[in-house]
């Protein structure tokens, strides 16, 4: 694995073989898809930690969607990776659909965990209290808050090392990168699935308030030919509550599709 420090932002490097791009969501790193590796042997995978979150500095203009979008394209470049598998969680799923509608052509397939079309207005409004939050009490308040919040009742009785992993994650998150990344997703607008042509995952849980099943039937219906699975007893955090389910369908579903 090799960390490449490239003009603000930190991505990670690892394998040979078809390139696949990996994008976190809120509160996440490169290292949310951890345990996803081992069953993508043979593909090469690349992580950023995106603007603002991670190791990789917030920017000196404002996070939007597109600075997001315009990262990962030239962070592409700087590696050689013309065409990959783009898979996202959370913030990087809609991440991910602009990529896909913005540059089709780089794009050989979506992977959708925990999806998000745009935020609701009340969903819009609380990221603007979480971006307070974080800038005026630190992101222990947030971690603990999205701790009880976006996790299963099974993963928070059962898998304590998944809570760790979700507290951790948002507390070692820089407070202005982060809040400026949830304002960033509280002005996000959704993609214009009309353009997107590739073949596409979509996998939730059943207990996500964030990316419910009803949103992502949705989301299959907009992108043609989309498949949809719901796990059973997962929220949010789909690659960490149910990394061996999320493992086993990424796998599957990319040995499938030529680059």
């Amino acid at each position: 694995m090799t960390s490449v420090r490239l003009p603000g932002m930190v991505v990670e490097s690892e394998g040979e073989g078809p390139p696949v791009i990996m994008l976190h969501g809120l509160g996440g790193t490169s290292n949310s898809f951890q345990p996803l590796l081992a069953p993508l042997a043979g593909f090469r995978i690349v992580r950023p930690d995106l603007p603002g979150a991670g190791r990789s500095p917030p920017p000196p203009q404002q996070i939007t969607v597109a600075l997001l979008v315009q990262a990962v394209a030239d962070a592409a470049a700087h590696l050689g990776v013309n065409r990959a598998h783009v898979v996202g969680h959370s913030f990087g799923t809609l991440i991910a659909q602009h990529i896909a509608v913005r540059h089709p052509e780089r794009v050989a397939s979506l992977t959708l965990f925990g999806p998000i079309l745009e935020p609701q207005d009340a969903a819009r409004e609380r990221l603007r209290e979480r971006a307070a939050i974080a800038r005026h009490e630190g992101m222990s308040t947030v971690a603990d808050q999205l701790t009880q919040s976006a996790l299963s009742g099974a993963t928070a009785n059962d898998n304590p090392v998944a809570v760790a992993f979700v507290r951790e994650s948002h507390m070692r998150q820089d407070a202005e990168g982060f809040a400026r990344s949830c304002e960033a997703l509280a002005q996000a607008e959704r993609a214009d699935h009309r353009l997107i042509d590739c073949p596409t995952l979509i996998v939730t849980g059943d207990e996500d308030a964030v990316g419910p099943a009803s949103i992502a039937h949705e989301l299959a219906d907009r992108i043609g030919g989309a498949k949809t699975v719901v796990l059973h007893r997962c929220g949010h955090w789909t690659p960490i509550e149910k990394s061996r389910e999320c493992g086993t369908l990424l796998s599957d579903f990319l040995r499938g599709i030529p680059i």
